[in-house]
């Protein structure tokens, strides 16, 4: 790890590729570039384990955590998730969505994990893999050169500046999202706006046997909430609402989430005997997207380019995924320059595909027709492929275009039967949506 003999204060140190940002992206990316033989420095404002929400992970992370070596570690940390339970006020009994029922199922389980430890463990792999690692150094700005890379400059929490030059800049700097704001690039999603709240519980009442570790979604007249068990045994829970209801609130932060969890008689069930013990946090609009991932001599991976809506416990496995396929890219541009600028718009082609097909779903979620298909227990081919998108199938060649144009299909036809309620979740949408333009 950098300590402040090793950068020099006030001069320019060098390397081939400077990461902005130590959480499952940044991470994910130093390790893979160091691996293969860069230069790579490390920087993250804070200092690990820190808090972050965003416990639930997916299967397809399973695979990422053999080829960074981290596997046995996140085992160690992680509840076991083999699917997700969702539970509707409209329907009369919950419906479970198994991972093994997935088109392609190697992968039938995940990991519910404290993001505090999951995001230490993939730092200081980054560093045991040979990459240079400094806590609690925020990037302040940074200066392109035509050709040339970049220098950037920083300061520690203790006032130390320090510059660094480097022939790539990999932006991961999460929803700070330094390089989009540096480049005045970033827009507020104008297809779905959301807001949460959320804490953590001891003593929640969880699913009993193998599926105790499950996550669980629990509608409301307002959105979603999510239940997520942890190995030591908390429980996050939160609420994902249209912003309208969250700018009702009139209460400190940790009674409104008591008083929005009350409007739940299933989750009021699940926590009856539970305590609240840590703080409460509410956060505003969930969704935005940068213009563009990448410009000479820099890309923008995980929420540092975009974020959406949790409801599919993406997040991380998004930024996990476009760091390899950024790792591969900034190989690319360092090595064969020649071929860099049809690199980097194939890395930015592929970073965009995987939110587009979470975004589809995540955009209807509290539709009536969304809901039926997500609460139907019956078995298909089309819900198998449903599943391999919840279980984060999104990069690979499994063959399910052509189901899940059946179930856009179905969720139309559905959409038209039931078309009073689809016209009201239409308007709360677009309601949200105008209030966050003005």
């Amino acid at each position: 790890m950098i300590n402040s003999s090793s950068l020099n204060q006030g001069s320019a140190t060098s390397c081939e590729v400077l990461v902005i940002g130590g959480g499952p992206a940044g991470s994910t990316a130093a390790a893979l570039l160091a691996m293969r033989g860069r230069q790579v420095v490390l920087l993250e404002k804070s200092r690990h384990p820190r808090f972050h929400i965003g416990e639930s992970l997916l299967p397809l992370n399973m695979p990422l955590f053999e080829q960074l070596g981290v596997a046995e570690e996140i085992k160690r940390i992680g509840m076991v998730k083999r699917g997700v339970e969702f539970v509707s006020p409209w329907h009369s009994e919950p419906a479970m969505i198994d991972f093994s029922d997935a088109v392609a199922s190697m992968f039938p389980s995940a990991y519910q994990v404290r993001r505090s430890e999951f995001d230490h463990i993939l730092f200081k792999n980054a560093i045991a893999k040979g990459a240079q690692a400094m806590e609690g150094c925020k990037v302040t700005g940074i200066e392109f050169h035509e050709g040339q890379g970049a220098t950037v400059t920083a300061q520690t929490d203790d006032q130390k500046p320090y510059q660094i030059h480097a022939r790539f800049v990999v932006d991961a700097s999460g929803r700070d999202t330094f390089l989009a704001h540096h480049f005045d690039i970033k827009k507020r999603n104008k297809k779905h706006n959301s807001a949460a709240i959320f804490g953590h519980f001891s003593g929640a009442t969880r699913l009993q046997g193998e599926v105790e570790g499950n996550i669980t979604v629990f509608w409301f007249d307002h959105g979603w909430f999510w239940f997520i068990p942890l190995a030591d045994g908390t429980t996050s829970v939160g609420a994902t609402c249209w912003p309208y209801y969250l700018k009702s609130r009139k209460t400190e932060p940790a009674q409104f989430l008591l008083d929005t969890i009350a409007l739940c008689p299933a989750l009021v069930e699940r926590l009856k005997h539970a305590k609240l013990i840590s703080p409460v946090t509410a956060t505003g609009n969930f969704s935005y997207i940068a213009d563009r991932a990448f410009g000479q001599n820099y890309i923008l991976i995980g929420d540092a380019f975009t974020f959406i809506d949790p409801v599919f416990s993406s997040g991380v496995f998004l930024a996990m995924s476009s760091a390899f396929m950024g790792a591969d890219t900034v190989g690319i541009c360092l090595d064969h320059p020649a071929h860099a600028a049809k690199a980097l718009r194939a890395f930015e082609r592929a970073v965009q595909h995987g939110p587009r097909v979470f975004s589809w779903f995540i955009y209807r979620v509290n539709t009536p027709a969304m809901r039926e298909l997500l609460m139907y227990k019956g078995v298909s081919r089309i819900k198998n492929a449903l599943i391999s998108v919840l279980a984060g199938d999104v990069y690979r060649d499994t063959p399910i275009k052509l189901l899940l144009f059946m179930f856009k299909v179905l969720y139309y036809m559905k959409s038209i039967k039931n078309l009073p309620g689809s016209m009201e979740a239409w308007k709360k949408r677009k309601l949200a949506v105008r209030n966050l333009e003005a």
